[in-house]
């Protein structure tokens, strides 16, 4: 009490409010809590992200270009880097083989990357985790990627086996390292990575020279450009400079399969950490205005008595704003510390996924600041129309109690009548009437926590439609190998007696460019087996269709991204074999879920290209029985450059969907039903204030504590119950929203509509409503009613 004597009486009548109505306020903080959090953590990965790549790609001088050749002179190279535009051109060796890997009884897939020895200046600059670089004189020294490492428990000093030009080699690692340009390391058909199976090893240019028959040459390139409004100029000048040498088409960093999926993170985060925040605060501005308003309303003749005694407009809105300020503020400061500490969870996962150098989180002051100003901006937005009431209140009229609302038959009192004759339902009836704006924004309100909660599990749904898609409608194979070159019907035949093969199917896959008016895009023209089993052209439909016999079918993504429609002629440049440029009619779109490729007839790409039927690959049907001998077979094959086997990348893509899509689901489950619980509790406890006296009065006329308090919370059973729509269509609408935004050229998220995620989504929002409301019952059964009844409310 002594500490109180040395305020004034508006401070101390601001401390005794904000104890009075401690639970209100702290329903308040908590859904504060929860904005704050989701903003400052998304915030917060976005300029992670963002300043890791940002800084990483400097240092290491993360090329502009990129450029496969078949196989082209050094000089070339130096041609290349007179270009007008370009700061460096870095000729390379890069090719990608079947290796042995202890304690991986597959076959994993390595990329060997030729670096100079000893070590250089160079584009893509390796970063040394740990370890050395290859000695000069030892061709057997490699460095190895980090994530390929710790994925194989691998330690320095161990070898893996690889074929290399027909001669079996150990390849001895001697470093751990990281590229920029294997920031997200995957194969190049995959969406996620599979550190085991996939790995990047970096070699001494002398030992892939002599292995591949390239002395004095190079099969890939990088460049750096003086600007990136120079890029589609420097591109020509390129294509045209290496096409004699068997160019497959240089293309930008964004087109750079690495620097998408980060940057397609980054966007999402930047999406991300304004939509969710958003709801969370619009809900608090809402809290703020109901708990609030009832506060003015209550105070009435107190406004008037400050008034009388000389307190300012301005005094009284400062007091009432304060008020509104002390959870929002509180709320911020707790949120700030759970963003921070989120971040730093996600900070982790992503350290996983995107490979950079050491690079802690650290809490930016300025995305605090920025917390803590929004979060206090919504508590204003949402006491402004109770303050300006109160306000406006004269003393003469404040001195008297509110007038009563007018009473006049509901709108629904013939139906009710016609529905029931329990008084408990007109009174809930009626009371939802008389104020429809309030039930509309509690109805919204619980049903943005609803949304939330469904709109994360369909992710999972739409996830799970990808892998259901992928894995067991359109790629069927128990095992799918790459060749080195393409090759003739005798490769498939040599695989089909390999052990334990029991069928065989032969694809095509030219990488092309794809050009219609002014869109310019890289691309994949497939050409699959007619009448196909273990691979198939699926749409979301399900069903299985042909490539047509002429013309071309797009994938939608495809489609979309070169503004092209059927009957459309486009300009395909076949970047494989005789490299002709051809006019094709798009015959069809069908919506892959995942790459952007075109597909054809296979004899019709054969006179495409004026050559025998060439294959690049297969996909296999496997006896389970006979795996191991197979793997062990394919290991040894020189001519295989890959191995892709159905069961390990579909494990991987479950294992990744659960530790990224895990933390996100617990999260937002628990943030929306915070929502829904702070609705519910306010809803009721504002209700129970205002009804006080009336509760009381049917108390003492007989009703007993569980009719009571039926009427009161059976509202909020109600707006409940209401909101479950509302809320499926906001899920909807959310999945369509991330269907729109995050579509990319590597994959596209499906809309997916599964009735369990929704009956889940209602449960959550449930639950948390029936808490609130048990504890609101609990205050009712404490009810006081001579106190009450002596109010003059």
């Amino acid at each position: 009490m002594l500490a109180l004597r040395g305020l004034s009486a508006l401070d101390r009548k601001l401390l005794r409010d904000a104890w009075h109505y401690r639970g209100q306020l702290g329903a308040i903080a908590a859904v504060v809590v929860c904005g704050i959090a989701l903003f400052v953590s998304l915030r917060s990965m976005n300029g992670y992200l963002r300043s890791s790549r940002d800084a990483y790609y400097g240092s290491a001088r993360f090329a502009d270009l990129f450029v496969s050749v078949r196989r082209a002179p050094l000089r070339v190279a130096r041609e290349a880097a007179e270009i007008k535009g370009v700061v460096s051109a870095d000729p390379r060796i890069v090719t990608d083989v079947v290796a042995d890997v202890p304690g991986l009884p597959e076959p994993a897939t390595v990329r060997l990357v030729s670096i100079p020895v000893p070590a250089a200046p160079m584009l893509n600059r390796v970063h040394l985790a740990m370890g050395r670089w290859p000695s000069e004189g030892n061709d057997g020294e490699v460095i190895a990627s980090r994530a390929f490492l710790t994925a194989n428990a691998l330690t320095l000093g161990d070898s893996i086996g690889v074929v290399l030009n027909g001669r079996w080699r150990w390849l001895h690692i001697v470093g751990a390292g990281i590229s920029p340009e294997y920031v997200y390391e995957i194969a190049d058909a995959g969406v996620f990575p599979d550190n085991r199976h996939f790995g990047v090893v970096w070699i001494g240019r002398a030992a892939l020279e002599t292995a591949l028959d390239l002395d004095g040459a190079f099969n890939d390139m990088t460049l750096s450009i003086v600007a990136v409004r120079d890029t589609q100029a420097v591109i020509e000048a390129v294509d045209t400079l290496l096409a004699p040498f068997g160019a497959r088409g240089a293309y930008a960093r964004d087109e750079q399969v690495s620097h998408q999926f980060l940057t397609g993170e980054i966007d999402e985060t930047k999406v991300t950490a304004v939509l969710l925040p958003a709801i969370f605060l619009g809900v608090t501005a809402f809290l703020v205005h109901v708990v609030l308003s009832r506060l003015v309303s209550m105070q009435r003749e107190q406004i008037a008595t400050l008034k009388a005694f000389g307190y300012t407009h301005a005094a009284i809105a400062r007091h009432y704003l304060l008020l509104a300020l002390i959870p929002v503020l509180g709320g911020s400061a707790i949120g700030v510390v759970l963003g921070a500490w989120l971040a730093s969870g996600l900070a982790e996962v992503y350290a996983r996924f995107y490979q950079f150098p050491a690079a802690p989180y650290v809490l930016q002051g300025g995305i605090a600041v920025a917390a803590v100003v929004v979060g206090g901006g919504a508590g204003i937005v949402g006491a402004l129309g109770a303050v300006a009431r109160g306000v406006r209140l004269r003393p003469a009229e404040a001195m008297r109690p509110e007038a009563p609302r007018r009473f006049r038959h509901a709108a629904f009192d013939g139906v009710m009548r016609r529905l029931t004759t329990s008084v408990r339902s007109f009174v809930i009836v009626r009371n939802l009437e008389r104020k429809p704006s309030k039930t509309l924004l509690s109805i919204v309100g619980l049903a943005l926590a609803g949304g939330l909660v469904i709109a994360t599990l369909s992710m999972y749904d739409a996830i799970d439609a990808i892998l259901e898609q992928q894995f067991f409608v359109v790629d069927r194979g128990d095992v799918t190998v790459t060749f080195r070159e393409p090759a003739r019907i005798a490769a498939l035949r040599a695989l089909a007696r390999q052990p334990g093969v029991l069928e065989v199917e032969g694809f095509r896959a030219v990488p092309i460019r794809v050009r219609h008016h002014a869109s310019d895009r890289r691309s994949v023209l497939f050409a699959l087996s007619p009448g196909g089993a273990l691979r198939r052209l699926v749409g979301s439909d399900q069903v299985a269709r042909e490539a047509p016999e002429s013309g071309v079918l797009l994938a939608s993504s495809l489609a979309e991204r070169i503004g092209a429609t059927t009957g459309d002629e486009i300009d395909v440049h076949l970047l494989e074999g005789r490299r002709r440029v051809v006019t094709l009619t798009v015959a069809g779109v069908t919506d892959d879920l995942l790459g952007s490729a075109a597909y054809i007839a296979p004899s019709a790409l054969d006179a495409l290209e004026g050559s025998v039927e060439l294959f690049s690959g297969a996909s296999l049907r496997v006896d389970a029985r006979h795996r191991d001998l197979l793997f062990r077979e394919l290991k040894s094959l020189p001519e295989v450059s890959g191995v892709s086997i159905r069961a390990v990348a579909l494990e991987g893509f479950q294992r990744t969907i659960e530790e990224s899509f895990g933390i996100a689901l617990v999260v937002t489950l628990g943030f929306a039903c915070v929502i829904a619980a702070g609705i519910v509790y306010n809803g009721a406890r504002v209700a129970l204030s205002e009804r006080g006296r009336e509760l009381a009065s049917l108390r003492v006329l007989g009703f007993t504590r569980r009719e009571v308090a039926s009427m009161l919370l059976g509202e909020q059973v109600v707006l409940t119950v209401i909101s479950f729509p509302v809320a499926f269509a906001i899920a909807y609408l959310l999945g369509w929203l991330i269907t729109v935004r995050f579509e990319s050229a590597l994959f596209r998220i499906p809309v997916v509509v599964v009735p369990t995620s929704y009956l889940l989504g209602t449960v959550a929002v449930t639950i948390a409503a029936v808490a609130s409301a048990w504890i609101v019952r609990q205050r009712i059964a404490r009810l006081d009613l001579i106190a009450v009844l002596k109010t003059r409310e």
